[in-house]
């Protein structure tokens, strides 16, 4: 019995940091890509995650609340974050201009 309690607190532990993780990232993201990426608004995503990170860490794993929450962080970290990250370049550095191709720039150096 002690190893499924072991097992239930790991993965409470690990949906506290995967909700938690999800809040941050909603939180650092600039509240005019939400509009941009016509998802809703991020006061909207900042309220359900955090609710979602307050219940995961006051009620056990096994509790129905959880799943909710689980569930509303899988749509954020699924769908809207890369939605947002698309329209900020995924956060890596631009290299180069917009006209650049492959193998240099297609419009002759311009």
């Amino acid at each position: 019995m002690q190893g499924f309690a072991s097992l239930m607190w790991l993965l409470s532990t690990a949906l506290i940091l995967f909700s938690g993780f999800a809040l941050i990232d909603a939180a650092l993201r600039r509240e005019d890509s939400y509009r941009a990426a016509d998802k809703q608004t991020k006061p909207f995503w900042l309220i359900v995650l955090g609710i979602a990170f307050v219940v995961d860490l006051i009620f056990p794993i096994l509790a129905f609340l959880p799943i909710i929450g689980l569930i509303a962080t899988i749509v954020y970290m699924v769908d809207v974050r890369p939605a947002l990250r698309g329209l900020s370049g995924g956060g890596r550095p631009r290299r180069g201009s917009s006209s650049d191709g492959p193998y240099g720039p297609w419009n002759g150096g311009r």
